[in-house]
């Protein structure tokens, strides 16, 4: 059977996932009625539905004109990247998504880069032709710069376009939807455009395994393409770990994907996208090879972590209230299973028994927080810290190219609060519709909490994008926060009469009758400098009452901060308390004047 392996880049949102399920319903894949029934396919997962983003990569196939076509879905979002690099690895050819009204986006520059670097045959898809504001050609040709000036050569900058809608499942070779009738044309640019993949079933076995699944009772899955050979069921087979240590090991089971489902075969062939189980210690990046002639393939390179945190036991006033798992080793043990299918997530034991959790950035450090807290799962975490380190006697520290689009009028604020984190623009440019693009070069640990600024500064039309760009030295700046935190003075229940108090003093982050305790953090001080408020304060009732008294009292709307919002404002001396209900900010020190007092005695 012929064979296309192609890989789905994009940008965040530009509709990949809605393009792969018209591919899969119009070749009448079979799929699992609850799969079917499902809006979007391959955001499976319930956090990818409602951020609207892919985190974790999958695979897919669909069968046309006697040709299997693998497809693989790829995510989207810069803290995935490395994600998207070893993807491509088992690809031999790319659909590039590109909005038909937006363009080549920032991430869509980041994806394109490696698959040209790596020499795959694109096929430009300007998907969402049916949006409104759309501009077709001009997308196409802005298309074209990119590949220009990302290198492309003659050959690979002439792509072949399709002209699509992935939510009406239709495509044409020319932007006009009256003459649009299905998504064949994307099929045959496929089996046409695409190369098959360059591999040798008579040559010694060679697989590199550029994903990791996990099975309850298979164990660990490698998911790979098999470069060379043949891969048989219960054969043996010599696994070749990163440092070239060879051990034999027996497959147990062998399955190809079929639709979403994986199949299980005798065999598969050169080629081929497989998932196999009964190798316990393989990762991403590693060789199976033949058991007779063993040779290695080049090591896929795991990125490095740039930003971490500290995890550790809730031992807040309320801790052991609202979740499942809360003890040291069920939280420990949940972290440790994570590094089993994320390598580029790095887990670190503390002499004082929290732990230290690297990962490439934000973003890729919230998703783990809000599965384990979904799970049942109750802890805290630490602000999130950039990882330095140390090159001839250089501190260096992580840095990020920054795209950012905004209305004209409010660039300025933008580049101003962009200076004081001492970036360095690198571009600027206003599009026909008012929309500016900055680009910036900035520090990571600087960047770190200005997306609720921007939202702020721009009355939430500013769209920030980012991209790791190289460890650098460092510049010396420490960003801290500019204002202080109202803290909670006693334990209890909020009162109407309490908040009112205190509101003018700054934003608060919760409303009447919500339970807190002693030095949890209510809402932000208008200063610099914590301030203690009694937000649990009750109106004394008496036997003498004005006329209109209480009429004129108004209670501002509260911010009420999610997990992405409270992991930017927290700073050295706060925690975010995580459990299935609910998410709290709080100081270490609930108490600092009886924190004091005990040094002051030596009391630990």
């Amino acid at each position: 059977m012929d064979i296309r392996n192609v890989a789905i880049i994009a940008h965040v949102d530009h509709g990949k996932t809605t393009l792969v399920d018209a591919l899969l319903r119009q070749s009448h894949t079979e799929m699992k009625k609850e799969v079917a029934e499902m809006g979007t396919i391959l955001d499976s997962n319930e956090l990818e539905r409602e951020r609207g983003i892919t985190i974790f990569s999958k695979n897919a196939s669909v069968e046309y004109k006697g040709t299997k076509i693998n497809i693989i879905d790829t995510p989207g979002h810069a803290d995935f990247g490395g994600e998207v690099e070893r993807v491509l690895s088992m690809a031999d050819g790319a659909l590039l998504l590109v909005d038909a009204k937006e363009g080549p986006m920032p991430q869509t520059r980041f994806v394109l880069k490696h698959a040209l670097k790596m020499g795959l045959k694109i096929i430009v898809i300007v998907n969402k032709i049916d949006k409104k504001g759309a501009r077709p050609e001009w997308v196409q040709g802005k298309t074209f710069d990119l590949f220009v000036e990302l290198g492309a050569d003659e050959t690979t900058a002439f792509f072949p376009t399709i002209y699509a809608s992935g939510r009406d499942g239709i495509a044409g070779y020319e932007p006009d939807i009256t003459k649009m009738t299905n998504i064949t044309p994307v099929f045959e640019e496929i089996l046409s455009y695409i190369p098959a993949p360059d591999a040798d079933p008579e040559k010694p076995l060679q697989m590199l395994v550029s994903n990791i699944g996990k099975d309850n009772y298979k164990g660990r899955i490698a998911i790979g393409r098999i470069k060379n050979g043949k891969l048989t069921a219960n054969s043996e087979i010599i696994h070749i770990n990163r440092d070239g240590i060879q051990k034999k090991a027996k497959i147990t089971s062998l399955s190809t994907f079929k639709g979403l489902t994986k199949l299980e075969e005798k065999e598969a062939v050169a080629g081929d996208i497989v998932a196999v189980t009964g190798i316990l210690d393989v990762t991403i990046g590693e060789t199976i090879a033949d058991i007779n002639n063993p040779f290695a393939l080049p090591v896929l390179k795991i990125e490095e972590p740039t930003v971490k945190m500290v995890f550790l036991v809730n031992d807040s006033p309320f801790g052991g209230c609202e979740g499942d798992f809360k003890t040291s080793s069920q939280i420990r043990e949940r972290l440790y299973k994570e590094l089993e299918t994320d390598v580029a997530l790095k887990v670190y034991d503390n002499p004082d028994g929290t732990w230290t959790v690297c990962g490439r950035g934000e973003l890729h450090l919230a998703i783990l927080i809000e599965r384990m807290r979904r799970e049942g799962y109750e802890f805290a975490v630490s602000k999130p810290y950039v990882i330095t380190k140390e090159v001839d006697g250089k501190k260096l520290t992580p840095f990020e190219k920054v795209y950012i689009d905004v209305p004209e009028e409010f660039s300025g604020i933008v580049i101003q609060h962009m200076g004081i984190r001492h970036a360095k623009m690198d571009d600027m440019f206003k599009n026909e519709d008012g929309i500016v693009t900055l680009e910036f070069t900035v520090s990571t640990k600087e960047l770190i909490g200005f997306r609720g600024i921007l939202i702020t500064d721009t009355k939430g039309m500013g769209i920030i994008n980012s991209t790791f760009y190289d460890f650098l030295p460092d510049d010396g700046f420490e960003r801290n926060r500019d204002r202080g935190s109202m803290v909670a003075f006693e334990t209890g229940e909020t009162r109407l009469y309490g908040l009112v108090n205190v509101q003018d003093q700054g934003q608060l982050f919760i409303g009447p009758a919500v339970k807190v305790y002693k030095g949890q953090i209510v809402g932000q001080n208008s200063r610099a400098g914590d301030m203690v408020v009694n937000v649990c304060k009750e109106k004394q009732l008496s036997n003498m009452r004005s006329k209109g008294d209480g009429s004129a009292e108004h209670f501002n709307t509260p911010k009420i901060m999610g997990l992405d919002d409270a992991l930017e404002y927290i700073d050295d001396t706060e925690l975010v308390e995580v459990t299935p209900k609910s998410i709290r900010l709080r100081k270490i020190i609930l108490d600092e004047r009886e924190e004091r007092r005990k040094k002051s005695f030596g009391i630990k």
